[in-house]
């Protein structure tokens, strides 16, 4: 069985790409794998899960899950969302349930990313500041979380 590919909304599709490091260094994250991670992170913190309707096809293309550092964070998004242990199951209907909840999850921190960032010159910096504020004054415990390795 292949694996579902994670997709990217159509309206993110902009965003996404200019938040990838390209060869003339800029953007902020290696691959689009570590932009939806953290993304989709992001979201779960703050309980942000948005459905899309519209799927990019095209720069970016859906994302295959073993281009992920690291694609069990797939499943325990999933399975922190469900609190049920079938979710991790390996048939074709888990796994598309298990990507459809980390997309949209990551569709909403790409939101929560989009706002943080209007009108910023170096996304870098703005998000370290982002998990810096986040961590001092909304969750003292968030500093546990090491995030900024995807930066």
């Amino acid at each position: 069985m292949a694996l579902s590919r994670i997709q990217i909304a159509i309206d993110k599709a902009v965003f996404v790409k200019s938040l990838r490091a390209n060869e003339g260094g800029e953007g902020v994250f290696l691959t689009y794998g570590d932009i939806l991670t953290f993304a989709a992170a992001l979201g779960f913190q703050y309980k942000k899960r948005i459905p899309f309707e519209k799927a990019s096809r095209r720069d970016p293309d859906p994302v295959l899950q073993e281009q992920f550092r690291d694609a069990s964070i797939i499943g325990l998004l999933a399975f922190a969302e469900t609190q049920n242990a079938k979710i991790l199951s390996l048939d074709e209907e888990s796994d598309q349930q298990r990507a459809k909840i980390f997309q949209e999850y990551a569709n909403g921190g790409l939101e929560i990313l989009q706002e943080q960032l209007r009108g910023s010159v170096n996304h870098g910096d703005q998000i370290l500041l982002f998990l810096e504020n986040l961590r001092e004054n909304q969750n003292p415990d968030f500093e546990e979380f090491d995030l900024t390795r995807f930066l």
